[in-house]
């Protein structure tokens, strides 16, 4: 795929509300398996997981220890070349201030994404 027909931000801006944002598990699943090579790597802050299962899997636990209101939203639009794209992001309540910001690095191929560096902002002081 020619580096420069690859959306981005329509990828990208899909991961955060459609796997990580989102509690539906079918849904999610079915998510995954569109927005994500088959062998795809996650690479959390503690922790790395390959796979579509284990990739849920992740996601579930993460959601799992969010209060239910909370939602991921990006800030602004994804941007990217040769393969490779970043996203921030905010997690909190709708309309709340951010309990926690961050910054999603992918490699796309064939696509899809092969991998995911999730990044934390620092809390601040």
């Amino acid at each position: 795929m020619a580096t420069d027909s690859i959306d981005y931000d329509g990828l990208m801006q899909a991961n955060p509300t459609e796997v990580f944002g989102n509690r539906d598990v079918i849904q999610r699943v079915q998510a995954i398996k569109r927005l994500y090579a088959e062998d795809a790597m996650l690479y959390e802050p503690d922790a790395a997981v390959q796979g579509h299962a284990a990739i849920d899997a992740a996601v579930s636990r993460l959601l799992g220890r969010l209060p239910a209101d909370f939602v991921f939203s990006a800030v602004g639009p994804a941007v990217g070349h040769h393969g490779m794209g970043r996203l921030s992001w905010r997690l909190g309540p709708p309309g709340g201030p951010a309990a926690i910001t961050g910054m999603d690095l992918v490699q796309i191929s064939d696509g899809r994404i092969q991998s995911l560096f999730v990044f934390l902002d620092p809390a601040a002081p």
